[in-house]
């Protein structure tokens, strides 16, 4: 599958057990994970890539739906210029790098890119 700019490539969970979160989709529904540390796992062959995080704080809405541009620094820029807001501003980690956004509504979303 090809990457496309502004299109939805991966969906984040958040969790407080992974081990459990990992038996109950596996067992459920065939998917497959990777394990990257104690704090998150990646899964695959559920029709869109996505992860989970571990957490202990509360998880009022564990979904966060991550776009990709290959152009972080302009995409952030036309977030900031349309009416978002940086949420959580560029970081690296295995694979690429990221930053977060609210929407207008309020919905925290994502941006990855592998540049």
């Amino acid at each position: 599958m090809d990457i496309i700019d502004n299109h939805i490539n991966y969906v984040e969970f958040k969790a407080k057990n992974l081990e459990k979160i990992k038996k109950f989709y596996t067992t459920s529904f065939d998917w497959v994970f990777t394990d990257y540390g104690a704090t998150y796992i990646a899964f695959s062959e559920s029709g869109l890539q996505g992860g989970f995080e571990k957490t202990e704080n509360e998880i009022v809405n564990g979904a966060l739906v991550v776009l990709y541009h290959k152009n972080l620094d302009l995409i952030k820029n036309k977030i900031n210029e349309s009416g978002g807001k940086i949420s959580k501003d560029i970081f690296s980690f295995p694979g690429g790098r990221r930053f977060h956004f609210i929407d207008p509504a309020g919905n925290e979303l994502a941006v990855w890119s592998d540049n």
